[in-house]
């Protein structure tokens, strides 16, 4: 499929990245259809002209008028979406999704998808500390990373086709990695990360800390403000990944915490000098 101004785009899941991704493709002319079951997130998304349709339920002739379908479901449900209602899809449509972990699920689905419709993976490297369609923000997408994670059961066509949905969407770096690749890396970068902000944030009871603050304690908290049902369902699937480089981080945290308990200055500013020197990767 061509990224061409009359394909019909579907969206199944009206999340914040869902919700992202709509209000993209309208405003760059794609007629938008979305199937969410949450009437108020259907009702918001229409009346901010987010979208040009939504359904609350599976329509039929619905997902066969769509030439490319965005899946913005939790993993599990996402795989029980394809078991279902793979049958209506168009022959031809171009499938992909926004799912935070792909080793667990994307083997699976192109198992059981249909010979004429393909799944090509992808994840964008963007978000918020919010959630839902009514948090939709396709700026979160400009200057972001995105990852394309095929497998030998992909077309390099199908390949080009996430890579410019990509570049459509604001995107400025697009990689390209296995699922096991992506999931390695996404357990270090996001996994780990929510994880520590979390900690963070259950470590004191205290309600007035937020009178004395200062921004690094902002920064390092700010996704703390999570997702339960979601983030925790994430770290299961990905739990083998998560759980080696937690145990990475606990060794480096331990290390410092010995260096300090012992005295040992110089240790202690080399450890600093190595993370100023790899955080300026980032910087630029």
């Amino acid at each position: 499929m061509e990224w061409i101004s009359n394909s019909r785009i579907l969206i199944v899941g009206l999340g914040l990245i869902g919700g992202s991704y709509a209000k993209a493709l309208k405003r760059l002319g794609f007629h938008v259809t979305a199937i969410e079951k949450r009437r108020s997130a259907v009702d918001f998304a229409l009346a901010n002209g987010i979208v040009d349709e939504a359904y609350t339920s599976v329509v039929g002739d619905v997902v066969a008028s769509a030439d490319a379908v965005i899946f913005g479901l939790y993993p599990k449900v996402f795989v029980e979406w394809i078991e279902s209602y793979q049958q209506y899809f168009r022959s031809g449509a171009m499938i992909t999704d926004v799912t935070g972990v792909k080793s667990c699920i994307v083997y699976d689905i192109q198992r059981m998808l249909r010979d004429d419709v393909e799944f090509i993976a992808s994840h964008p490297m963007a978000g918020k500390e919010v959630y839902g369609v009514e948090n939709a923000d396709d700026a979160i997408f400009r200057g972001a990373n995105f990852i394309i994670t095929p497998t030998e059961q992909n077309t390099q066509s199908a390949i080009a086709w996430a890579q410019s949905m990509g570049r459509l969407l604001g995107f400025c770096h697009i990689a390209v990695l296995s699922p096991e690749e992506h999931d390695e890396m996404i357990g270090y970068l996001s996994q780990l990360t929510h994880c520590i902000a979390v900690a963070l944030m259950t470590c004191s009871d205290n309600q007035h800390l937020v009178d004395y603050t200062g921004d690094s304690f902002r920064d390092l908290t700010r996704i703390a403000n999570i997702n339960d049902a979601m983030w925790s369902e994430l770290f299961m699937l990905n739990r083998e990944m998560l759980l080696r480089y937690m145990d990475i981080f606990s060794s480096e945290f331990l290390s410092m915490r010995d260096m300090i308990e012992k005295g040992d200055v110089e240790s202690l500013r080399e450890k600093m000098r190595l993370s100023t020197e790899r955080r300026a990767y980032f910087n630029r």
